[in-house]
């Protein structure tokens, strides 16, 4: 058998090893970050909704269905560790030494834990993409249903909600009952009213909807045209009506986030098309503002319209205001941020591979518990420019592509120059 034959094969082999140890590690990795994220998901339906007395049944659907998105978010997380602990334990029992002394290279160790980080992104990216939607979709139409049921649910205490045309200030909420509660809204008739009452407490009325018997009641309604024709009365009881769809519509609307990434694709140039439009329509009357303002200071004090220079001017400042405030549409923004970060996060898990290889051949002793410590140490840093960036994105108008792939480009720069130099030694 000649010597490139036995190469061959023993390249194959390692290729095998490399490729079963790394997924070993990345399953054990991702049932760590799952349970993270899966404790904080219940914490989080603990406080929402298990302390209102929701039916157990229901309570195991919102997990089921919120399960995609906890997969999604643990899988980048768990290559990276995975990977670090794989290459870090073989480093320090000296494989990757017997690996280079057998005449083969760092290819052989790269090549599986690439194969696996692709992998890896790409069963991201489906759960991403079709998994997740479809999840939050259906916990979104059961949680409607249990608003439905359950509107204490929606009822915080000290808390300020709107639903429609209706705000709601609560104080203390108590199962069905609330202590200290106003409510602002507007009649068919456009009457605006404020109603207050000491304490208040929901009764399910079947068809009819929900009603708010309320004790100590005082309300107070103004017309919307007159506002210094108003009326006021006070009772010790008041009954208010509130339809069950009023409960519902916060959470009805679709958002990015239930939708795949095609859907939210075509959803932007939709939305760029009728902000195009309007700002089409904005800058004609920004440049009629100027040429308006330009003939008359071009006239001089002898024409007719040099007194309404004046008035000119705030005409030009106010289209010019309105104008670069449509420029950065925040609601734009947002649907951007989320259509980017359907690919940024499954495919940080290969942008990870070429960071953890080279930090694991670092590792000199205990590679694995050098490895799970580097892991933890660049998940928060990573998670923290994640979470920084959209907040830079949504609030101070940064580009969404930058915002939401930063964190895998400085992953990946980090990571190709330090392979490159692991390489030449």
């Amino acid at each position: 058998m000649s010597a490139n034959s036995l190469r061959g094969g023993t390249s194959g082999t390692i290729l095998r090893y490399v490729l079963k140890e790394t997924l070993l590690a990345f399953f054990v990795s991702f049932l760590f970050f799952f349970i993270i994220f899966f404790v904080n998901q219940l914490l989080l339906l603990a406080k929402d909704i298990l302390s209102k007395k929701v039916p157990f049944q229901q309570v195991a659907l919102l997990i089921m269905y919120s399960i995609p998105g906890v997969v999604a978010l643990s899988t980048p997380y768990a290559t990276l560790l995975g990977t670090l602990m794989t290459i870090g334990r073989m480093n320090t029992d000296n494989e990757i030494l017997v690996i280079l002394s057998s005449g083969l290279s760092y290819r052989n160790i790269f090549i599986p834990t690439l194969l696996v980080g692709v992998f890896v992104s790409l069963v991201s990216f489906a759960v991403n993409d079709i998994m997740l939607p479809a999840g939050t979709i259906e916990f979104t139409k059961l949680y409607q249903r249990i608003l439905a049921s359950t509107p204490a649910l929606e009822m915080e205490a000290n808390s300020v909600k709107k639903f429609k045309d209706t705000v709601v200030i609560t104080g203390n909420v108590s199962g069905r009952r609330i202590s200290d509660l106003i409510i602002l809204d507007k009649t068919t008739d456009g009457e605006r009213r404020v109603i207050m009452a000491k304490n208040a407490e929901f009764v399910d009325a079947g068809s009819e909807g929900l009603h708010l018997d309320m004790e100590n009641a005082f309300i107070q309604s103004t017309k919307e045209s007159v506002y210094n024709d108003y009326d006021y009365a006070q009772s010790g009881y008041l009954r208010y009506r509130i339809e069950q769809g009023d409960f519902v519509t916060a959470v009805s609307t679709i958002s990015p986030r239930e939708m795949s990434s095609r859907d939210v694709l075509n959803e932007i140039k939709d939305k760029e098309a009728v902000l195009n439009t309007t700002l089409f329509d904005r800058y004609n009357r920004l440049l009629g503002a100027e040429l308006a303002l330009e003939d008359a200071m071009r006239a001089g004090p002898g024409a007719q319209n040099w007194n309404q220079r004046t008035t000119f001017m705030q005409n030009f400042l106010r289209e010019y205001q309105l104008t670069s405030s449509l420029k950065t549409d925040r609601i734009l923004s947002v649907w951007r941020l989320e259509f980017y970060k359907k690919f940024s996060i499954p495919f940080g898990s290969l942008c990870f591979i070429f960071l953890a290889i080279p930090l694991g051949l670092l590792a000199k002793k205990s590679g694995q518990t050098v490895g799970f410590i580097l892991g933890i140490i660049i998940s928060v840093v990573y998670w923290a420019l994640l979470l920084g960036g959209q907040n830079m994105g949504i609030r101070l108008g940064y580009s969404p592509f930058w915002t939401m792939w930063l964190p895998n480009i400085i992953t990946f720069v980090i990571g190709f120059i330090m392979c490159i130099q692991r390489v030449r030694r």
